[in-house]
C-alpha cells in the first residue's frame, strides 16, 4: 500500500524503512506536520501515518477524505489529535500502537522524579566546570514517601511496579482497578485523597474531555506543600498557568514534564537559535526546580521497533481486509 508519513524524524524512517522489507509498502515521507495547509501532500496515496502533534481536525479529515485517504495510522498509543466524529462520518478508520513498550515511558518517570530530587544534572554542569561543591544539593530518600500514580493502564502500571521496587507507598486513581497491581500492594484512592496524601503525583491517563486540565489550581490546592508533580502523558492534563502560580508560591515543589500542551509549536525541532515566544514555557525554563524534556520518553530502541512493526501491521491488514486488531473504535 501506498502512504505517507507526516512528522518524519530521521529514526522514523531509519526503523520503518529497515521493517518495511517485509511489507514491501510504499512510503512517502514528509518532515512538515499534518494539518489542513498541508493534508493535500496525501494525493494519490491510500493511508496516512501520524505521530502526537500532528492535527486532524474536521477540515483536515475533510481534505484527507477528498484526497483518497481510508486509514489514519497513529504511530502512537492516545488519538485526542483525531476529530473521530468526523473520521467516522466519512468512513475512515483509525488504527493506533495501544503498547509500544511502556517500561520505556515509565523508565523515563523515574528519571525525571531522580533527577529532580538528587539534581544529578546541576552535579553534573558543576563537575564538567571543576565545581565540586555539594551546596543546594540536598535531595530526599525515595524510601517510604508516597507515589501518587493517575492512570493505571500499562504505563502506570509499569511505573507503580517500579515505585514499589523502591520501597515507596504507592497510591492510584483510576475509573478501573488493576487488580494485579493491588495484591502487588498498590492501593487505590479517590483522586482528592490521592492528590492530599501523595508526595510525588505522576500522570499516566489518556487525554479527553474528563481529563483535560485535570491539574488546575483546585488540584494544586490540594496537593501537599512541596509536592513533585510529573507528566509524561498529554500535556493539557495540566493547566500551565495554574501550574506556574504554584511553582511560584512554592506550593509546588518540583515539576517534571516531558510533555507540553503547547509542544506542536515547540517540540521536535531546534530553537537554540531563535527567540522562543511562548511565554509559558519561557517562565517554566526560569526555575530551578522544573526539568522539561522535549517528548522524548518513548525513545528507546525497542520502542521504535514496535511502533515500525505495529503500524506496519495496521497497514497491511487494512491493505488486506483483515480484521483491525488495533482499531480506535469510532
Amino acid at each position: 500500500m501506498k502512504f505517507v508519513v507526516f512528522s518524519t524524524k530521521a529514526y522514523d524512517k531509519e526503523y520503518f524503512e529497515k521493517f518495511n522489507q517485509d511489507y514491501k509498502h510504499e512510503i512517502t515521507w514528509f518532515e512538515t506536520a499534518l494539518n489542513a495547509d498541508t493534508a493535500y501532500l496525501c494525493r494519490g496515496h491510500n493511508a496516512i501515518c501520524v505521530f502526537v502533534n500532528d492535527k486532524m481536525d474536521r477540515k483536515t479529515v475533510e481534505i484527507l477524505y477528498e484526497n483518497g485517504i481510508r486509514l489514519i495510522a497513529l504511530r502512537c498509543a492516545g488519538f485526542n489529535n483525531v476529530d473521530t466524529e468526523a473520521a467516522r462520518q466519512y468512513d475512515i478508520k483509525i488504527v493506533r500502537v495501544p503498547a509500544y513498550s511502556p517500561e520505556a515511558v515509565a523508565e523515563h518517570t523515574v528519571a525525571l522524579i531522580l533527577t529532580l530530587n538528587r539534581k544529578t544534572h546541576k552535579a553534573y554542569n558543576r563537575v564538567r566546570e571543576g565545581n565540586f561543591s555539594l551546596k543546594n544539593l540536598i535531595g530526599f530518600n525515595l524510601y517510604g514517601k508516597t507515589v501518587g500514580v493517575i492512570g493505571t493502564g500499562q504505563i502506570g502500571a509499569a511505573f507503580a511496579g517500579i515505585m514499589l521496587g523502591f520501597g515507596c507507598r504507592v497510591f492510584a486513581y483510576d475509573v478501573r482497578e488493576n487488580e494485579r497491581l493491588k495484591s502487588r500492594g498498590v492501593e487505590y484512592q479517590d483522586f482528592c485523597t490521592l492528590l492530599s496524601e501523595s508526595d510525588i503525583i505522576s500522570l499516566h491517563c489518556p487525554l479527553n474531555a474528563e481529563t483535560h486540565h485535570m491539574i488546575n489550581s483546585e488540584a494544586l490546592r490540594m496537593m501537599k506543600n512541596g509536592a513533585m508533580l510529573i507528566n509524561t502523558g498529554r500535556g493539557a492534563l495540566i493547566r500551565t498557568k495554574d501550574v506556574i502560580k504554584a511553582l511560584k508560591s512554592g506550593k509546588l515543589g518540583y515539576l517534571g514534564i516531558d510533555v507540553y500542551e503547547q509542544e506542536e509549536h515547540l517540540f521536535f525541532n531546534d530553537w537554540s537559535s531563535s527567540i522562543i515566544l511562548d511565554d509559558d514555557i519561557s517562565r517554566l525554563l526560569t526555575f530551578p526546580n522544573v526539568l522539561i524534556t522535549s517528548h522524548q520518553a518513548f525513545l528507546t530502541h525497542e520502542a521504535l521497533e514496535q511502533i515500525a512493526v505495529t503500524t506496519l501491521e495496521n497497514i497491511s491488514d487494512f491493505e488486506n481486509n483483515l480484521p483491525l486488531r488495533n482499531e480506535v473504535i469510532l
